[in-house]
């Protein structure tokens, strides 16, 4: 790694979400980090360069490398060249798979921002085992799938007894608007169930259980939160999983670890036109006319406008329980799928670049390879991880 020509390097900088990134690590990239920018179209990328060479002028020397995610070689050059990879370019199930496969050979860390199940599920199958070997880390869903669910977690339970088993409920409340290549990404999801079930089972077959502890996401019915005040609704999100995979990876989480995870809103009205609509999108995503219909409708590329992104926000509450004790904490933010999303996917990059971590490799999940240090750099970010209150009265289940 000492060799490598890059510490960091983003690939998709063109795009919506990744410009955004390109724009975080010029502003917080440290003196002597050696990064590049990373994609198909080179005039595009230089483009980019000129904008960040208006937030640091000595960016407008920043080196380019042309890789496209059709040219197996090209990612193969990238991946050797360099420490750590970030991607923003999705959908994943549809063009991330070379690049994983290129940085799994070569030993290079590499982080993403997808939410999509499948493709966490196909690529822990196809690839774990060659990280392990190689000593690299595949740190997938490192944006807003799913770094406040699992930090937030991973926070929330060190503040509970790590001998006693813990029930954690995370309940997530947002407001911000879609770019083209998330919706793209979710629509493309949603429109294999029984693919996304086939993964899921594969990757049950071949992955080891923790010994001696359990750990697992519960799918909890819609109720009212006796602690928060909110209804909640079940989210079928990629979240649920990689919390509990963090649970099963670490013994801090307790000998048996229950994680279930909630949309919330404040009346029930909002609860169940949520639930239809998601319920009428996923149907829609089945067929394959109203689905290309839906995606012609905002293009990759295509996102909220600052003034918009400046209004948006996120919260996400945790409540959880072991021993008679319970705790309430938040995970809170601005604009949860590119502002923020943006410093996620660039200060995991960074952390896995040049920070003391723990020893891991292969795919893991960011609490596994990056816990307390990421943590520490997403509050100096302007992320806030708060303990709202504690109680000693005895527990507050839902289950």
């Amino acid at each position: 790694m000492a060799t490598r020509e890059f510490d960091v390097a983003l690939l998709g900088a063109t795009g919506f979400t990744g410009a955004l990134t390109a724009e975080h690590l010029a502003r917080r990239a440290p003196d002597g980090l050696r990064w590049a920018l990373a994609g198909r179209n080179l005039a595009k990328l230089e483009g980019v360069r000129r904008r960040l060479a208006d937030i640091d002028a000595t960016l407008g020397e920043l080196p380019l490398v042309t890789a496209d995610s059709t040219d197996p070689s090209s990612l193969a050059d990238l991946a050797a060249r360099t420490k750590v990879v970030a991607t923003t370019v999705g959908p994943y199930l549809t063009y991330g798979e070379p690049l994983v496969a290129a940085c799994a050979a070569a030993g290079t860390d590499y982080v993403d921002l997808t939410g999509e199940q499948e493709f966490v599920d196909r690529m822990y199958v196809a690839h774990h085992a060659t990280t392990q070997r190689t000593g690299a880390r595949l740190v997938h869903a490192c944006g807003f799938d799913s770094v406040p669910h699992d930090l937030g977690a991973y926070f929330t339970v060190g503040h509970l007894p790590a001998d006693e088993p813990i029930t954690l409920r995370g309940v997530v409340r947002a407001g911000g608007a879609v770019s083209g290549g998330t919706f793209h990404s979710a629509i493309t999801a949603s429109s294999r169930p029984r693919q996304m079930r086939e993964a899921a089972a594969a990757r049950r077959r071949v992955e080891p259980r923790p010994e001696g502890r359990s750990s697992r996401a519960v799918k909890a019915r819609p109720q009212r939160d006796p602690v928060l005040g909110y209804w909640l609704l079940p989210l079928p999100t990629v979240d649920a999983a990689v919390v509990a995979r963090s649970g099963a990876a670490l013994p801090a989480y307790g000998p048996e670890f229950r994680y279930s995870h909630f949309a919330g809103t404040r009346t029930l009205r909002y609860a169940a036109g949520g639930a239809l609509a998601v319920g009428l999108l996923g149907a829609a995503a089945q067929v394959g006319p109203l689905r290309s219909l839906l995606l012609d409708r905002l293009q990759p590329g295509q996102g909220p406008d600052e003034a918009r992104r400046e209004r948006s926000w996120f919260r996400v509450d945790f409540v959880g329980e072991a021993g008679g004790r319970s705790v309430h904490t938040r995970v809170s933010g601005g604009d949860p799928g590119y502002g923020e999303t943006a410093k996620m996917l660039g200060e995991s990059a960074l952390c896995l670049a040049l920070d003391d971590n723990p020893e891991v490799s292969g795919q893991v999940t960011t609490a596994q390879a990056m816990g307390d240090r990421l943590l520490e750099r997403l509050q100096a970010v302007g992320l806030r991880f708060e303990v709202v209150s504690h109680a000693v009265t005895g527990p507050l289940s839902t289950r």
